[in-house]
């Protein structure tokens, strides 16, 4: 998986997935949605590639919030690097098994469409490392099925997987509790493909 994302083919996503003012209005929607109640004061987003997500988050709140990111593919964690416009405050060109950041360390942790891409078997793994460094929030936007579920992708197998994120949260980790969730319809955000997302809470923060 992460030869597949490193490589060729995520050379290919970041081109194929741009930064335009389009998908930065309509994101800032999404996320008002999103964050309707909550107010972190510091994000990690888990796979920004070259950054979409979060210049919406930094466009939506503000010069304040303390943005981080962790991104595999190089090119991809260059161009997110040198965006003047994201000021992040810290940014690491790895994997999300190993994550550098200390335990509670980071207000809301979370993914746009990277869960997805990460083989069962390794979901426990990657998910454990995101709920141990949020200090408040996990934030989850994937694609949903009922049942666990293996889908072909752009012609290639094995790389993207269906499933209910937020019964996989909830059920691996307890001290987490539902503060929301809700369904990103495509025809009123286009660029969310249908993704679902799932907002958590974490009870314990010691």
């Amino acid at each position: 998986q992460l030869k597949f994302w490193t490589g060729k083919f995520g050379e290919d996503y970041w081109k194929r997935n741009k930064i335009t003012p389009e998908k930065t209005e309509n994101g800032i929607k999404a996320y008002q949605r999103i964050f309707n109640n909550i107010k972190p004061k510091s994000i990690l987003e888990v796979g920004s590639n070259i950054g979409i997500q979060l210049t919406i988050l930094r466009k939506l709140l503000g010069p304040d919030v303390k943005l981080y990111a962790v991104e595999p593919n190089k090119t991809a964690f260059t161009k997110l690097t040198k965006n003047p416009k994201l000021k992040l405050i810290k940014a690491y060109n790895c994997d999300g098994y190993r994550l550098p950041f200390d335990n509670n360390s980071i207000d809301l942790v979370f993914t746009s469409g990277v869960l997805i891409h990460i083989p069962p078997q390794n979901l426990a793994d990657i998910t454990k490392e995101i709920v141990r460094i949020s200090k408040r929030y996990v934030l989850c936007i994937e694609f949903f099925s009922h049942e666990p579920e293996e889908k072909a992708y752009r012609g290639h197998r094995n790389v993207f997987f269906k499933r209910d994120f937020g019964a996989f949260y909830l059920d691996h980790f307890p001290q987490l509790k539902i503060v929301d969730y809700g369904f990103l319809w495509e025809r009123e955000f286009p660029q969310f493909m249908d993704y679902h997302w799932w907002l958590f809470e974490k009870e314990s923060r010691a």
